[in-house]
């Protein structure tokens, strides 16, 4: 599955609160456990027939709740006008195709290994802003980024029992649409506040995901449709907590809690699957995670100086 989607990262016109780190890396600790059993929910529900893009409906619907309570709450619904409708189709496509990838990444790996693949976004985030954004990348951020792709080469062939090749090829794309949001969102929130980000992905997601009805939806059971709506109110509800970290917290504090995902996916992978990870994954995992946040600790240095 794609990193948490940092359709909130940005809160812009959210009124600002006092500064609380403690509470900051608790909410981003439990953000990250939320998002850990969204991928559970969306694994659950798929091995079960459910088709990715009638997930991708419920998600996103059933989000409106969280989000729609949230701003009320902060910014009020003024907040969702708008000038810039084609950079937010933009970044909205980019970002469902990542979530597309992801979810199915998530119904054909292990949980722990899908979560694991998609921690690389960073480092596709590096060199697409170098690309596309025509950013300068330096060269100690360009080893990291490299460093941080042989990670991902381990990750990917863990274990020949475990491997699937096109499900590793989905969580690679997951990384790199999560990345290409994260560029996307960078430039569009130079004009456009985070909640009217996250109001207009969400809609787009929830448009998609019904555009599909004719093409093979499934009745699903009680249980699963009760999966179905939590999946939006905990997608919704994670995404909500990462905004709430950052804004009592700052990035360079919370954002390396990111990968206590990991711990939660594998404690549940075991609990519901009992999946056993590999231990290539883990040492993957770790190097991805550590010139992660090398690029991190960067990226903050050079926008304090």
């Amino acid at each position: 599955m794609a990193a948490p989607d940092p359709i909130l990262a940005d809160p812009a016109g959210v009124r600002p609160v006092p500064q609380n780190p403690a509470l900051g890396i608790l909410l981003r600790v439990l953000a990250m456990a939320l998002m850990a059993l969204l991928a559970a929910i969306v694994k659950f529900c798929a091995e079960r027939g459910v088709p990715v893009l009638e997930i991708i409906f419920f998600r996103n619907a059933f989000a409106f709740i969280p989000v729609l309570l949230y701003i009320w709450k902060t910014t009020g619904f003024g907040v969702l006008r708008t000038r810039r409708p084609g950079a937010h189709l933009v970044r909205s496509g980019v970002g469902l195709t990542g979530m597309v990838c992801g979810f199915t990444a998530v119904s054909l790996l292990p949980l722990t290994q899908s979560t694991a693949i998609s921690f690389s976004a960073p480092l596709f985030m590096v060199a697409l802003s170098a690309l596309i954004l025509k950013e300068p990348v330096g060269v100690h951020r360009w080893m990291a980024v490299a460093v941080g792709f042989i990670g991902v080469l381990i990750m990917v062939h863990p274990d020949p029992r475990q491997f699937v090749g096109i499900g590793v090829l989905f969580a690679i794309a997951a990384a790199v649409g999560s990345a290409g949001a994260m560029i996307a969102i960078r430039e569009i929130s130079r004009t456009e506040p985070g909640p009217t980000i996250v109001f207009y992905f969400t809609l787009a997601g929830a448009v998609l995901g019904l555009a599909s009805l004719p093409f093979g939806w499934v009745l699903p059971g009680p249980e699963v449709l009760l999966l179905l709506i939590a999946s939006g109110l905990i997608g919704g509800t994670g995404q909500l907590l990462l905004t709430e970290a950052i804004r009592r917290a700052p990035v360079a504090v919370v954002a390396p809690f990111d990968y206590t995902q990991l711990v939660w996916a594998g404690v549940i992978g075991f609990l519901i699957w009992g999946e056993t990870p590999a231990m290539l994954t883990l040492i993957g995992a770790m190097v991805v995670a550590a010139s992660s946040t090398y690029i991190l600790w960067r990226e903050i240095g050079r926008s304090r100086s």
